[in-house]
């Protein structure tokens, strides 16, 4: 099976996913929509419905490479929760500078929520647009919302 290119809607944005089955090879924020088909669990989340996208595994979290343990790190912060740069890197035994470079260079953010890594003094950064992280935060803490079937972490 080929891969497949789509987009769905979240806010003022569209999300373009890139996407073989339960793989998934991109996740992208743009001003502009790309026909096509998005996996179910991240069309309902972006919905701000209950979606369990664990259920979906990213390419960034394959093989043995410092990155790919960090993202896996990342996708165990639960939904609705929040972990400061630092304590990733304490998990996987590098720099919060290295978890912040493998952050800004996550392929496939919301199926690896780079969104709840933050700063110890702040929200962090976020590409394209730092107000995408604040509304994804915001969304994962409204009830029901995508966490309603996930047990709520604890922000920091």
């Amino acid at each position: 099976m080929a891969i497949v290119t789509g987009s769905c809607r979240f806010g003022l944005w569209y999300v373009h996913v890139a996407w073989q089955d339960d793989l998934i090879y991109r996740v992208r924020f743009a001003r502009v929509e790309l026909p096509g088909p998005v996996p179910e669990e991240i069309r309902r989340y972006c919905a701000g419905l209950p979606a369990d996208l664990t259920s979906l595994r990213s390419i960034a979290t394959e093989g043995d490479s410092t990155s790919a343990r960090i993202y896996r790190a990342v996708r165990t912060v639960p939904c609705g929760g929040t972990v400061t740069y630092g304590d990733i890197a304490r998990i996987v035994g590098t720099a919060p500078r290295v978890v912040g470079s493998a952050m800004a260079r996550n392929p496939t953010p919301i199926v690896v929520p780079c969104h709840r890594v933050v700063a110890k003094t702040g929200i962090g950064g976020f590409t394209p647009d730092l107000s995408i992280k604040e509304a994804l935060l915001a969304m994962e803490r409204r009830a029901p919302g995508p966490c309603a079937s996930e047990k709520r972490g604890i922000n920091r």
